[in-house]
């Protein structure tokens, strides 16, 4: 089959793409025949060093896939050729990645791609939605009546948390570029905010003057004091974005709300959590509250200059999706 792989950690000059050894299904592993994967921030962590992960060499890179069963191994129960499957957890832990024309896949690391949805979308939106889901709900607890601060509601996780959060019944207070407000708007956020308002603590105050139960940072810039400023009491602060980030910690104000801050990584996530949040990914995506925002299409060949357009911030919530000719 065709990949792309790198040989060492670097750069993306380090990718390559060309023949690579067929991959052979295990006794509880699925064989699928990609149809799309995609390019999150994660993979460059992964392809560059910066996220240390076991890796065998040559390594595919890439965590999502969207295809179809090839054969299975006869411990992969509920599954069989021809299924449109997906799953959001290649490319890491000693996993192969998934930019590839084959791929192989542990059976609970798999899932059925609900009828009628377009492999496109789900490949778009697995790891954002996946991610956003663990913040909300496996970390932060969200609840019915709450109030949810999502700063970055235009990225693909801040969507995705915005549309989670909503039908959790939270109340959303989202920060993000105001030629975005209207998109925000339409997936459920109650208030939006510039992020680049001076008074921005003021601002989202007036807008929760309860206080916010649940912070998410999608940016990554990870204001721990403003954030503490603005939980109500036993409010959650969730990390998921800022690999470099080392904010001043405000103990005093936090242990005397009740407040806890919690972090995370999809990576570390157990293969139960990842199957709950497959559940309602697969829910959103078959009732059509879950689609990219906007998306490219390009051939599996150009992995290579989808980490540089990654990495260079060139991409502004833009999903590149990685084709390998395969129809559905």
């Amino acid at each position: 089959m065709r990949a792309a792989y790198i040989e060492e950690l670097g750069s993306p000059d380090a990718i390559r793409f060309g023949e690579f050894p067929d991959p052979v299904p295990g006794p509880t592993d699925v064989l699928v025949d990609v149809i799309a994967t995609t390019v999150n921030p994660v993979d460059t962590f992964v392809r560059s060093g910066g996220f240390r992960t076991p890796i065998p060499f040559p390594f595919v890179i890439g965590r999502d896939v969207v295809g179809r069963v090839a054969e299975t191994g006869p411990g992969a129960a509920g599954f069989a050729p021809g299924d449109l499957v997906w799953s959001n957890s290649l490319g890491h832990g000693g996993r192969q990645g998934a930019t590839a024309e084959q791929v192989v896949v542990p059976a609970d690391r798999l899932y059925h791609l609900p009828a009628g949805v377009r492999p496109q979308d789900a490949v778009a939106v697995a790891h954002p939605t996946g991610t956003a889901y663990l913040a909300l709900f496996t970390h932060g607890r969200v609840r019915p009546g709450e109030t949810v601060l999502v700063a970055g509601a235009a990225g693909n996780v801040g969507s995705a948390a915005v549309v989670l959060a909503t039908q959790a019944g939270a109340r959303v207070v989202a920060t993000a570029n105001p030629r975005d407000e209207e998109y925000v708007r339409s997936l459920g956020a109650d208030v939006v905010i510039d992020y680049r308002e001076p008074e921005l603590a003021r601002r989202i105050q007036d807008a929760a003057p309860g206080g916010v139960d649940i912070y998410l940072d999608t940016f990554g810039e990870n204001d721990i004091p403003m954030a503490v400023e603005l939980l109500a009491e036993r409010g959650r602060i969730v990390l998921l974005a800022g690999v470099e980030a080392r904010p001043e910690l405000p103990v005093g104000p936090l242990y005397k709300k009740d407040c806890s801050i919690l972090g995370f990584v999809i990576s570390h996530a157990t293969t139960a959590e990842l199957a709950e949040a497959a559940g309602t990914i697969n829910r959103l995506l078959a009732d059509g509250r879950l689609r990219p925002r906007r998306t490219e299409e390009i051939p599996l060949d150009a992995a290579a200059d989808a980490h540089r357009r990654m990495e260079k911030g060139e991409l502004h919530g833009r999903r590149l999706i990685l084709r390998t000719g395969l129809e559905y």
